[in-house]
């Protein structure tokens, strides 16, 4: 899989700006919340026709890496004895 930059967009001009598949209005969180939901990524293409295995790979590469900031912004944060910026465990 390569980057999921290549497949994903975020346009303010498509969906409100919510991350989409390139080329189409299909929302990343679609995607997510149907293999969530125990979907199949064989039954998301069978409902998506236009979406490709890599599409939905992409979402899940996309979801990942928010997933991984946000827990980098959660653990950095302030000591809470002496108010300076710190890594917490």
């Amino acid at each position: 899989m390569g980057d999921w930059r290549e497949r994903i967009s975020i346009d303010p001009n498509v969906c409100h700006g919510a991350p989409c598949i390139k080329g189409t209005r299909i929302m990343v969180w679609v995607i997510l919340s149907c293999l969530a939901n125990g979907d199949s990524i064989e039954d998301i293409l069978s409902a998506y026709p236009n979406l490709t295995r890599e599409d939905v790979h992409a979402a899940l590469a996309y979801a990942a890496e928010l997933a991984r900031e946000r827990n980098a912004i959660r653990r950095f944060d302030s000591h809470p004895d002496t108010g300076n910026a710190c890594w917490s465990a």
